[in-house]
């Protein structure tokens, strides 16, 4: 299952977690505003927005997990197993499959208000990308500068929802993950007062106890819960290190660590990656599970008028610095 997030101080931010149980080698992936995108069903877009983001790269063509364009616009799928629903094709609208959504909406888009204009006549259409890849069930977070919304094809039809919280995880549907935050509406940062009882002296023996009932488990349902309740209380200064380290720290108490959630025989799902990017600069930073290290790549230190993909494999080793040595 994944995680993703927005986050505010003087920039903007938009990442993820990517929890799975294989990797796919997926690379930070930029798309220069010269490469053409071809669609299944709709014409080419020969020119568009340059983004960044990860992707597993098939055949020359990114198949993006987050993105974020030059002009600040950011995406990202999610698992949403059960509840993902793509139809049949339809004439006269446009017939997306779920695989070109990311760079349909980001090569054409710069704001939410745009999204919604081409959400209004789009079909997410049940075309496998190949044999060998077929559709994932997915939901999707979009985020500019502003606001987010969070866009769900189900058997109802597209939904889409304003997300305030900046927040998604995967099942159930946004809208009851939504509902869900009201049987939290006690948990607290503050130092809590004595509800129980007033005949009863009890005693506040501990600090944190304001969040005693904030779920800490691995469940999609729970880390929306716990990572909504961080993101929203979280605070930090505005340089860059300062938004970015908390930003990680947002992913982080919702990191799925090896050997908590089993799927089969020696297999578990984990964060394979974490994804920060500031999308008022253009670089994305990335850590992976086996490396803690930040490292970052810039959109904009790269030709962004060619036609060809950049590619950049992840860092997955340890970096560790010996202070002593």
């Amino acid at each position: 299952m994944c995680t993703a997030a927005t986050y505010v101080t003087k920039d903007h931010y938009f990442g993820r977690n990517l929890d799975l149980e294989f990797s796919y080698n997926q690379k930070v992936t930029i798309v220069p505003r010269n490469y053409e995108f071809n669609f299944r069903k709709v014409k080419p877009m020969k020119s568009h927005y340059a983004m960044i983001g990860m992707a597993f790269v098939v055949e020359n063509y990114p198949l993006y997990y987050d993105a974020t364009n030059e002009k600040g616009l950011s995406m990202a799928g999610l698992n949403f197993p059960g509840n993902a629903d793509y139809k049949q094709e339809v004439e006269g609208i446009d017939n997306i499959a779920p695989f070109e959504f990311i760079p349909w909406i980001l090569g054409q888009c710069a704001t939410i208000a745009e999204v919604k204009s081409l959400l209004d006549r789009i079909n997410l259409i049940n075309i496998d990308f190949s044999k060998e890849l077929p559709l994932s069930p997915l939901h999707w977070i979009i985020s500019d500068k502003e606001v987010s919304i969070t866009v769900e094809s189900v058997k109802a039809g597209l939904k889409i929802y304003d997300n305030s919280i900046g927040i998604l995880t995967n099942n159930p549907t946004f809208d009851i993950q939504m509902f869900n935050l009201n049987n939290y509406i006690n948990i607290t940062k503050e130092v809590p007062e004595n509800r129980f009882s007033s005949k009863l002296d009890l005693d506040i023996y501990s600090r944190g106890m304001g969040a005693i009932g904030l779920p800490g488990d691995l469940s999609s349902s729970s880390r929306f819960v716990k990572a909504a309740f961080t993101k929203l209380n979280s605070i930090s200064g505005t340089s860059e290190s300062e938004s970015i380290s908390q930003f990680f720290h947002i992913l982080g108490s919702v990191n799925q660590e090896r050997g908590c959630v089993r799927l089969a025989k020696d297999t578990y799902e984990i964060t394979i990656y974490s994804s920060c990017c500031n999308t008022d600069k253009g670089i994305y930073y990335y850590k992976t599970y086996e490396n803690s290290q930040i490292t970052g790549i810039d959109l904009y230190n790269e030709n962004l008028d060619s036609q060809i993909l950049i590619s950049y494999p992840l860092i997955s080793g340890q970096h560790i610095k010996m202070q002593n040595r």
